[in-house]
Order: structure tokens, then sequence, then C-alpha cells
């Protein structure tokens, strides 16, 4: 079945490719929408295979490489022959995948409270998450989500779109099944070996408050990787590009702006 994908902005302009983390749904990138197609950008924007409006079965083996090729399926339909891929968490990871898969396709990674190898802290979340779900199902698990995403004060300041969040989360919850093989996938993904392999410009962006992944898996990723920038806030949280959007927004478009002039992906 054909993945939903949306493409906004002037047909000329540079593709960034935004790929979203668990959830999937291209909404998350909302914040930042306006911002890239302002800026003159090409914006695709897609809702991952089994999430949303691109609904499939994941079977038990599902894995990054499996979304890595979704991505590349997009890319594809939509003439795009190259993008900047702006990825947020599991998007992160498949921003990693496809560099390693598929370099040519990949002029510039954006990886937000992404990580390179499983770690022990991330790994207690997503055991306390899958216990969660399968105690209590759906709805408990999607009450839980914004303890993950969200500075505890920001939830409570914005608690009435938080309150709508999880209502939507719910209603358009993807299946346990969907949910354990993406879970899955994330909690596989392991190439830190190969960070020295990515060759192209990349931003690692993180929150120090991130309660779901520690800001060291993005020190490990800058570490690892060749030309990078990197980009640390002390506060917004796992999801700091929508908590501290207008902050979130002047790095990634100076980085966008640096990456683009003239020569610098010749």
């Amino acid at each position: 079945m054909p993945l939903h994908y949306e493409v906004h902005g002037p047909a000329d302009g540079e593709a960034v490719l935004l790929s979203s983390g668990l959830g999937g749904s291209a909404a998350f990138w909302q914040p930042q929408l306006g911002a890239l197609v302002e800026a003159g950008h090409r914006v695709i924007a897609y809702d991952q295979r089994g999430t949303g409006r691109s609904p499939a079965a994941l079977n038990a083996g599902y894995a990054i490489a499996d979304m890595a090729r979704d991505v590349v399926q997009i890319l594809d339909a939509t003439s795009t022959p190259r993008c900047h891929l702006v990825g947020h968490a599991l998007g992160g990871l498949v921003g990693l995948q496809l560099a390693l898969d598929e370099p040519s396709r990949v002029a510039s990674l954006v990886l937000v409270n992404a990580w390179s190898k499983p770690n022990p802290h991330s790994a207690r979340c997503f055991d306390a998450r899958l216990a969660l779900l399968d105690a209590c199902g759906p709805r408990a698990y999607v009450e839980a989500q914004p303890i993950f995403l969200y500075p505890a004060a920001w939830c409570a300041e914005h608690a009435q779109r938080v309150a709508d969040e999880v209502d939507h989360a719910f209603a358009h919850f993807p299946g346990e099944a969907n949910m354990r093989a993406r879970i899955g996938a994330l909690r596989a993904f392991d190439v830190d070996a190969r960070l020295g392999d990515i060759t192209m410009p990349s931003l690692v962006a993180a929150a120090m408050d991130d309660a779901l992944v520690p800001w060291t898996c993005s020190q490990r990723l800058a570490d690892g990787l060749h030309d990078v920038t990197l980009h640390f806030m002390p506060h917004g949280g796992h999801a700091h590009s929508v908590t501290e959007a207008g902050a979130f927004n002047r790095s990634l478009l100076d980085f966008l702006t640096r990456v683009s002039a003239p020569g610098v992906l010749a």
C-alpha cells in the first residue's frame, strides 16, 4: 500500500524531508513547516508505514532499514534525487540508516534527540511503556506519552493541548502489534561502529532535559560523525522542536542555509 505524503513549498526549492519519531505522523512537524516553506524549501512530510494515513500491518521483524527503504520510495514518488533529511528520534535513526544505505540520496542530516546504539535508560523507559500497554491497554499507554515527550512545566501550562493530543493519539492508535513492531525496530538499531562512514554534513540537536533519550547519545553522535554542528538546548524535553520551536527553527534554518551555500554540497 502506498505511503501518505505531503509536499509543501516551491517546486524548485531544495528538498527537506521530515521524518517523525515513534508516533510516525507528519503532523508532528507543524511547528517547522511554515518556517521551512518561508525560507524557500520544498518540504516533504509523511506518515510512516503502519501509522496514521499509511495503514499497514507490520511484521515482527520490521526494522529501521525497512523504514529507510520507505523514504526512498517517497523520494522516487516525488521525483526528488536527494534531500536534507530532518529526523526526530526514530526518524533520526531512519536518516542514519538511509545515509549508510543510499548516501547519494541524502544531502545533509538533522538528528533530533537521536542515537546510534541502545542505552539502558531508554531501554528501561520502553520496558515501562510496553508493560503499561500489556497490562492496561492503549488508553493508558497514550496517557503516559506526554511524560516522555514534554517537560512537566510545559505539560502543566499547556494542559488542554496535551489532553487533546492524548485523545487524538488514542483515536489514531496504530494497534498494539504495530506499536510493538516499531518499538522493537528502534530498540534493535545499532550503527555505532559505522558512524565514521557517514560523511555528509549533520546537525545534531538535543535537549539536555530529555527524559527519554539522554543527551549523551547526541554527544556520541557528534563524536562519531565527520562534519557535525552540535546544538544543545538546556530545556525543551524530548520534543523540544515543539516546546522550543522558535529556537529550534533558528538553528535548523541556519544549518540548512550553511550547507546549501554554493559549493558546500558540490
